[in-house]
């Protein structure tokens, strides 16, 4: 039969993937047995999640013995993430776990100490391996996208692991690149032979990404042929690094709060913990919606819940003028059956066949019961989202109750909780929480039970202390738990990433709440997004230079043109922080 397959063992979002190939005007065929794999022409391994359930799948599938059978036959391999890591002996993730033992070398866990892990957002690559007609990487022409599979140097590419290959001198014939984080220098990119695989997901690295996958596809061997005559240069670790810093991007991330108006359809407007519902009829451009360029004939007319766009439409206006993720948060749809919610459902497929970064969706994750009496857990809610586009999923009230029973049972995880059967089942990287504080004042500390912090914004009654209380439902229910206890609790039930959002901030365009973000990256070793409050370009500057954090989210100043996503990112370029040069053309 031949052709192109895919390798999917059941573990995260491979849609984006076949998005992807299909935009580039290929067609997939899905392995769906061990013998399809002997079949194919060219062969795809995607993975995400932990290293043991993708060998353990791969045996339990009986795919491990032709995989390793297809890879010996000279055919074109790529691997993406696990795909890669799966190629080694072994990882550290699951060390009683045996890998397929094609390349020397164990998977290692990033050492925390000097930066957030998971690594997850965008990164540089360092290209090792030269050609004799471009010595230098200033000479890299044409050619070298066909010598190096379309990947530049310089450019940023989307990781999100927590586990990576050290770089070392044995491994100096299968590294076409490294990658640092922190002090740690990694192998970003394989290339040997026929084999070809990247750390890095280039279906979630835009444009620049859609180029090494076209690059794989219409090769036909012709780029690992000509590489294995030409590339005579091992580059120096230092010359690509200089053995100094990293080059890991903030990220500048557009949210979309998607509700049902009162037509029955899903737009994007503001959070329901806020009035959501126009005061006046509105009728000047900002509130315009246009199927072309996102500006129309909707006025917003009082009484009506305030519509600022079709999200499939916004979400492809922002990928296209630069936006590092998108996360759609769905703010009632999900309410009492998150399965049966097919046009949220939809507008993911739909977004993740035009848009090439990473999406985020929330609203619902949690263990239900459908009106007709039959259960869901959380995970299978996961998974469906998963299986529509979504990379991550965003747990908010959930995580509150997930705290309680943690802090109730002696800082003891159960391993029942939707944070802890997610991340098992597809990784730390693919849990989000989102955090809903509200902050508390004291005139001391010893006031209260909870973590204070010492605030240079008085209280009503001049308080100088203050603590932020965890609240659900969307900030209308608060619970007596703190923001310290919350994400120090997440983070041990699995949690990837913490979404920070302050009710006092949000939609007051006065910028972030520095203290508290500043408080919460801190207490935790997983990345930290900073929500709430952004009204212009220097607030973003703000938040990155004065608290640290990987990424900066930001709502209704984008969707109203009020605050450009890409002036945010050029003034955030001129003033020295290191953020992803948007690429607009394949």
């Amino acid at each position: 039969m031949g052709g192109l397959y895919l390798l999917d063992y059941g573990a995260g979002n491979v849609r984006s993937l076949v998005n992807a190939v299909n935009q580039l005007g290929y067609e997939m065929n899905w392995v769906n047995e061990p013998s399809d794999i002997l079949k194919a022409d060219k062969l795809i391994f995607p993975g995400v999640g932990a290293f043991g359930s993708a060998i353990e799948a791969l045996n339990t599938k009986h795919y491990a013995d032709p995989l390793r059978e297809y890879i010996r036959s000279g055919k074109p391999f790529m691997g993406i993430c696990v795909g890669l890591q799966s190629l080694f002996e072994g990882s550290e993730e699951s060390p009683d776990v045996s890998g397929l033992g094609i390349i020397p070398g164990v998977v290692r866990r990033f050492d925390t100490m000097d930066k957030a892990v998971p690594h997850m957002g965008w990164n540089e690559v360092f290209l090792l391996k030269n050609s004799l007609q471009s010595k230098n990487e200033e000479n890299l022409d044409k050619n070298d996208d066909v010598l190096h599979y379309g990947i530049k140097q310089r450019t940023a590419y989307y990781f999100v692991h927590s586990y990576a290959v050290p770089y070392n001198s044995q491994l100096k014939e299968w590294t076409l690149a490294i990658t640092q984080y922190g002090t740690e220098k990694f192998v970003s990119v394989v290339q040997k032979d026929n084999i070809f695989c990247t750390q890095f997901h280039p279906e979630k690295s835009g444009y620049s990404g859609l180029r090494i996958l076209r690059a794989f596809l219409e090769t036909n061997g012709a780029a690992v042929q000509l590489t294995q005559k030409t590339i005579n240069i091992i580059r120096s670790l230092d010359d690509v690094t200089n053995n100094k810093k990293d080059r890991f991007r903030k990220r500048v991330i557009a949210c979309l709060d998607v509700r049902t108006n009162d037509e029955g359809d899903l737009v994007v407007t503001k959070g329901d913990q806020y009035d959501v519902r126009d005061r006046t009829t509105t009728a000047n451009d900002n509130n315009h919606i246009n199927n072309n360029n996102g500006l129309s004939n909707i006025v917003n007319v009082a009484g009506q819940v305030r519509n600022l766009g079709k999200p499939v439409d916004l979400a492809k206006r922002y990928f296209d003028e630069g936006a590092d993720e998108i996360t759609f948060l769905n703010i009632t749809s999900f309410r009492n059956s998150p399965l049966t919610d097919l046009p949220m459902l939809e507008i993911l497929r739909r977004t993740s066949e035009t848009v090439f970064v990473p999406l985020t969706i929330g609203g619902g994750i949690r263990d239900i019961i459908d009106p007709d009496g039959k259960f869901h857990s959380a995970l299978e809610v996961a998974g469906e989202y998963f299986r529509s586009g979504a990379d991550k999923v965003s747990i908010g009230s959930d995580a509150v109750y997930a705290t309680e029973k943690y802090l109730k049972n002696g800082k003891k995880c159960n391993g029942d909780t939707a944070i802890e059967t997610i991340a098992h089942a597809y990784g730390s990287q693919a849990v989000v929480i989102s955090v809903d504080p509200k902050r508390v004042y004291v005139k001391s500390p010893t006031d209260t039970n909870h973590h204070c912090l010492e605030t240079s914004i008085p209280g009503p009654n001049g308080e100088s202390y203050c603590w932020y209380q965890c609240t659900v439902k969307g900030g209308r229910e608060a619970h007596d738990i703190d923001v310290y206890q919350l994400v120090n609790a997440c983070e041990a039930m699995g949690a990837g990433e913490i979404l920070l959002n302050c009710i006092n901030r949000d939609g007051t365009s006065s910028g972030f709440d520095i203290e508290l973000i500043r408080d919460v990256k801190k207490s935790v070793r997983i990345p930290v997004i900073a929500s709430s409050g952004a009204g212009n370009e220097e607030h973003f500057v703000e938040v990155f230079r004065e608290t640290g954090v990987e990424a900066a989210l930001a709502a209704g100043i984008f969707h109203r043109r009020e605050v450009p996503i890409e002036s945010v990112k050029r003034v955030l370029k001129g003033r020295g922080v290191l953020i992803r040069d948007s690429d607009t053309v394949l």
